[in-house]
């Protein structure tokens, strides 16, 4: 063994670990500690500063603004149509039957005189039927609480939103009123089919004002919020009514209503208007909304609440949709192998142009195009009235007799043109008044040829016809189309002692703060003289006793000029009698026949009469 190894020292045992004692507060841990308690509360009370100061201004509802459809009127001011994105009609508080606040408040809210924004008590009970049903099949929100989210929130769902609406429908309480509070919601509210607010509803479902409701209706109504759609009266007749007997029989345990006024009501029965909106007034409606976009903007339309004023009288206007569908159905049960054509009608006031009905064709709903005015068609015959106003007032003799023989000419293309009279029938020599009833082919060419197609050009511009118009001769048998509208306004000048006015629809327009401005109103234009106005009506009154009219006979004092385009692919009759010019014109959107022998007096005629003997009698 080594020496040196020998005389090593053994190593130092480690030292033993000191007891453990536990964490020690001392002075420099009671200052980090302090520091991050105070850093953690700043945060919290930074974040949840941030999310109050996140939320809307509560304020902004005291100022409720929402859009408002623009409202369409007939001449007794009745609610006809409406032009929205949310078709919505604002009305005051006071103007709510007093059962309908009511009413909702017992289906939606029945401790609304009570709570604060929020119902502890509702809430508690719908989360214990939702776990008992094992879905979300109820839910506690109040009608405070609705308005919050419908004005101030998103619909999205989450914990922080209802967070938000709950703390905001706390302050909404102490903002306003109850009664402010239920204004709100009444006018707010989606109640289904489009309609926003109790108004707008009532017009959607039955057709009235919400002043003119009846218990039953009111109680539907109020039953509509929780689920429009599997409640509408028009599409769930059945779930409607359940909903409607749950209405009135919370009614009935709140005190609101006798159990006998609730049977009595549910047994009423629903009278419910269908599509109001757009089956029979939505051609004129779109004509209305054209003339308003001449002074308004869009937007305008969608949001300011506008009241628009119009001509038409709503009576006229269902009896012209009748007219139009039986005249349509006839033509279409004569020639079942055919297509079922299409109709159009409008009817004015004589002495002032104001549009009375307008029908654009047999279903709005189908198709929006309205052939009374946006569809240019050959008149045929019903244009040769201005052809013998331009003769008349060129000094051609009322008493003139003009040789009805066939006619060859030469075009202006150098090829030969022979007009010819309907089925080839000739008569010889014809005084004036003759030819016209007669509806004389040639001769009507003769007198566009006697003095200048340009002076007719002229005498149709004179009376009302943009439409371009062809200066050759086949303009004096109609071959220049043009549209119902502007021809029938032309006729009103032969019954006004050759004065004419231009069609108008819009008296006047008033605003929500009840500014009323009017429309204008173009002034009337001498367009031919009296005594040519006078010769013309008392001509096409033989037209209708024995003429090519002679199927709109019976109306008294009737006159007016039947119009048949080759092949008969368009029929028409214009006519008036007593203060109302009509114009009826029926035919295909498309250039097809409407069937042999269907003309203006076999097609058009029929239905003229049909709706002048409900208008004006």
């Amino acid at each position: 063994m080594s020496t040196k190894a020998s005389h090593q020292l053994p190593p130092l045992p480690e030292p033993p670990e000191p007891p453990y004692r536990g964490w020690v507060l001392d002075e420099r841990h009671l200052s980090r500690l302090l520091l991050t308690i105070a850093a953690t509360v700043t945060v919290l009370l930074g974040v949840v500063l941030a999310w109050f100061m996140s939320l809307p201004d509560i304020r902004t509802v005291d100022d409720y603004q929402p859009q408002v459809a623009t409202l369409i009127l007939d001449r007794a001011n009745r609610p006809i149509d409406a032009i929205a994105r949310e078709f919505r009609i604002v009305i005051p508080y006071e103007r709510f039957p007093a059962l309908l606040p009511q009413a909702f408040v017992a289906a939606e809210d029945s401790r609304f005189w009570r709570h604060e924004g929020l119902d502890g008590w509702s809430i508690a009970r719908a989360a214990f039927n939702n776990l008992r049903s094992g879905r979300r099949s109820q839910g506690g929100s109040t009608i405070t609480q609705q308005v919050t989210r419908a004005l101030l929130l998103s619909r999205e769902k989450s914990y922080t939103r209802k967070l938000a609406e709950a703390v905001l429908s706390f302050r909404l309480e102490r903002l306003l009123s109850k009664e402010e509070i239920l204004f709100i919601y009444l006018n707010e509210i989606y109640l289904g089919e489009g309609a926003y607010g109790v108004e707008a509803a009532a017009l959607t479902y039955f057709g009235k004002e919400v002043g003119q409701l009846n218990l039953g209706e009111i109680a539907l109504l109020a039953g509509l919020p929780q689920s429009p759609s599997n409640y509408s009266p028009l599409k769930q007749p059945e779930a409607a009514r359940n909903r409607q007997r749950y209405v009135l029989n919370r009614m009935a345990e709140d005190g609101l209503i006798t159990p006998e006024a609730a049977r009595e009501a549910y047994d009423q029965g629903l009278q419910l208007a269908g599509n109001w909106r757009q089956a029979l007034h939505g051609y004129f409606s779109a004509y209305v909304r054209g003339q308003l976009l001449t002074t308004y903007q869009e937007a305008d339309l969608y949001r300011k609440g506008l009241q628009v004023a119009t001509t038409v009288d709503a009576r006229l206007q269902e009896a012209a949709a009748k007219a139009i569908q039986a005249g349509v159905t006839r033509v279409a049960i004569r020639h079942s192998d055919l297509a079922v054509p299409q109709g159009a009608l409008v009817a004015l006031d004589s002495a002032s142009g104001r549009i009375r009905a307008m029908i654009g064709g047999v279903d709005f709903t189908a198709t929006q195009f309205n052939r009374a005015v946006q569809a240019n068609r050959q008149p045929g015959s019903a244009f040769k009235p201005i052809v013998y106003a331009a003769a008349l007032e060129q000094g051609v003799s009322p008493a003139a007799v003009f040789n009805d023989a066939p006619l060859s000419l030469t075009s202006g293309n150098g090829r030969p043109w022979q007009p010819h009279n309907f089925n080839n029938e000739y008569r010889g020599p014809m005084p004036l008044a003759e030819a016209l009833v007669r509806s004389s082919n040639v001769i009507a060419v003769r007198l566009a040829q006697q003095i200048g197609v340009e002076r007719v050009v002229r005498t149709a511009r004179r009376m009302g016809i943009s439409a371009p118009l062809d200066a050759n001769l086949a303009l004096a048998l109609g071959a220049s189309p043009v549209s119902l509208l502007e021809l029938t306004a032309a006729y009103t000048a032969f019954v006004n002692q050759g004065l004419y006015h231009p069609p108008v629809a819009i008296t006047r327009v008033g605003n929500r703060q009840g500014r009323i401005t009017p429309w204008p109103q173009p002034q009337g234009q001498q367009v031919i003289a009296p005594e040519t106005a006078a010769w013309l009506k008392s001509v096409m009154t033989q037209v209708v006793l024995r003429g090519t009219g002679k199927n709109a006979a019976g109306i008294r004092g009737a006159g007016g000029k039947t119009g048949t385009t080759d092949n008969n692919v368009d029929a028409w009759f214009i006519g008036s009698a007593q203060e109302l010019t009509t114009g009826v014109w029926i035919g295909h959107d498309r250039s097809m026949s409407l069937g042999v022998g269907e003309t203006g007096g076999q097609a058009a005629a029929p239905a003229w009469k049909h709706f002048m003997l409900q208008a004006i009698n």
